[in-house]
């Protein structure tokens, strides 16, 4: 397996294309393998867990991550469209605070790679959305953070919805000047 790597606006964050094997059946993919990501990301990242979410259309999910206990995670849709967003929260990266959106999709089979020091979110445009991801950490529910969506420093441009669905943890994350950031 081979991935083609989309480079982003912020280096560390990478598009992986799989080659999809199409025909009148339908179409077939490797969705991962270790020895592939590793090479197409020159990562020596290993995954210990798999998680799973549902959404509907206008659900906004993030921006979280975990310190201690830092995540690196590879997300992808297998159902529907997400616009996905990833924030640089190393405060020693020329990148502090920048940002970049990326529409993952059922349609484009795309994954990122979010590596440590990133938060992460995304909002469901589709009327249903299955979204898969791999962390390189489990998940410790007292590490969690969360930066808040709508930092007007941070100016994240997100698409527009006709009804926002939020949870009160995300709705009240911190401010890119409140959280914990990576060095």
């Amino acid at each position: 397996m081979s991935y083609e790597i989309i480079k982003t606006s912020l280096p560390e964050i990478l598009i992986l294309k799989p080659k999809v094997y199409c025909d009148e059946r339908g179409h077939f993919f490797e969705s991962f393998n270790q020895q592939a990501f590793n090479e197409a990301t020159g990562s020596s990242a290993l995954f210990v867990q798999d998680n799973q979410s549902q959404s509907v259309r206008g659900v906004m999910r993030g921006l979280h991550y975990q310190n201690p206990r830092a995540q690196g995670k590879l997300v992808r849709v297998i159902k529907g469209t997400v616009y996905d967003v990833v924030v640089d929260i190393r405060r020693s990266s020329s990148n502090f605070g920048k940002w970049v959106g990326i529409e993952l999709s059922s349609d484009n089979n795309y994954q990122l790679w979010i590596p440590v020091g990133f938060a992460h979110g995304f909002m469901a445009m589709s009327e249903s959305v299955q979204f898969i991801y791999k962390t390189t950490d489990y998940w410790y529910p007292n590490y969690e953070k969360c930066l808040l969506w709508s930092d007007p420093d941070i100016g994240i441009s997100w698409p527009q919805v006709d009804t926002l669905l939020i949870n009160d943890k995300d709705q009240n994350g911190k401010r890119l000047c409140e959280i914990e950031y990576f060095t």
